[in-house]
């Protein structure tokens, strides 16, 4: 299968996919010199629980993206907020059937990459792992600690291998756009957070929660990792907002899905106006690191 060396450079116009009859039509590529004109959005959100409703949008259309590495998560949705592109993934799909594990997080970035994405918004649903983080709080993470083991975290699959420097995963300046959003808006938020990423579906035993805790981490979830190493190789700008839903196991009693959806339904329309008000302020020029994260890093 073909890597994605070349993605910050050019489209890619893929066509691979199971026909009416069931028979499986082979990829085939065709390369175009990346235009501004072939752009269809410029600004990426891949909502996770809770954050499924696209209506924050204007001019909304559903488009499906072929990837060279199977379907993303469900239909993209594009459209518009206060003029700028924006294109949409239910990270989970619409109805929340696919495991974090088979999120297809390659998929996912590269469909986005291929719309003409540079700039990623994540939100999604996390435990805290210390007392001051409160459930309703928002964790603008710049760290994280991978305990994941069943995900593919690059693109490249050979003849070069890529290491990818993620010693700052998230763009800064996205960060402190959301930040200065958020505090402008009174919105209880933590401006830095270390998330610990396991690989899920289930929760955490005490013990590892204590262990986690032990480590210095702030808050536990199970999505950030390979999406925002994925995004650093494809060269675009990516930060979490991570809205905490409870304590893990740690505190007074295990947390479960139920509560995680109800605190989430909660503060569902706070993460809509952070969001609506944090992208008219992207800049279009990056002057960030995230925009030659591939330099030195292929060999």
């Amino acid at each position: 299968m073909m890597n994605v060396c070349n993605i910050p450079l050019v489209l890619f116009s893929v066509k691979g996919f199971r026909n009416s009859r069931g028979s499986v039509v082979r990829y085939s590529y065709k390369f175009k010199e990346f235009n501004s004109a072939f752009m269809r959005a410029e600004i990426g959100i891949i909502g996770g629980t809770g954050i499924y409703d696209p209506q924050l949008l204007q001019n909304v259309e559903e488009t499906k993206v072929h990837t060279p590495y199977g379907p993303p998560s469900d239909l993209i949705t594009l459209g518009e907020i206060d003029g700028r592109k924006i294109a949409f993934i239910p990270r989970h799909g619409k109805k929340h059937t696919l495991r974090p594990t088979d999120v297809n997080s390659r998929a996912n970035v590269y469909a986005l990459k291929q719309l003409g994405v540079q700039h990623i918004l994540a939100p999604c649903a996390v435990g805290s792992l210390k007392e001051e983080l409160k459930p309703g709080d928002i964790v603008l993470a710049d760290q994280f600690i991978d305990r994941t083991t069943r995900r593919e975290q690059s693109f490249f699959e050979g003849p070069r291998v890529c290491h990818i420097s993620v010693a700052e995963p998230m763009c800064p300046n996205l960060r402190k756009i959301l930040a200065k959003v958020a505090a402008e808006s009174g919105i209880r938020y933590h401006k830095t957070g270390t998330y610990v990423c396991i690989e899920g579906p289930r929760f955490s035993t005490k013990a590892e929660s204590e262990l986690f805790r032990s480590w210095g981490a702030d808050v536990i979830g199970m999505t950030l990792v390979p999406e925002c190493v994925l995004a650093r190789e494809a060269e675009i700008c990516y930060a979490s907002i991570a809205t905490v839903t409870d304590y893990d196991v740690w505190k007074e009693h295990p947390v479960n899905a139920g509560e995680i959806a109800k605190t989430m339904a909660e503060n569902v329309e706070k993460i809509k106006a952070l969001l609506s008000d944090a992208i008219p302020k992207i800049t279009r020029i990056r002057k960030c690191e995230c925009v030659a994260a591939l330099k030195n890093a292929l060999v």
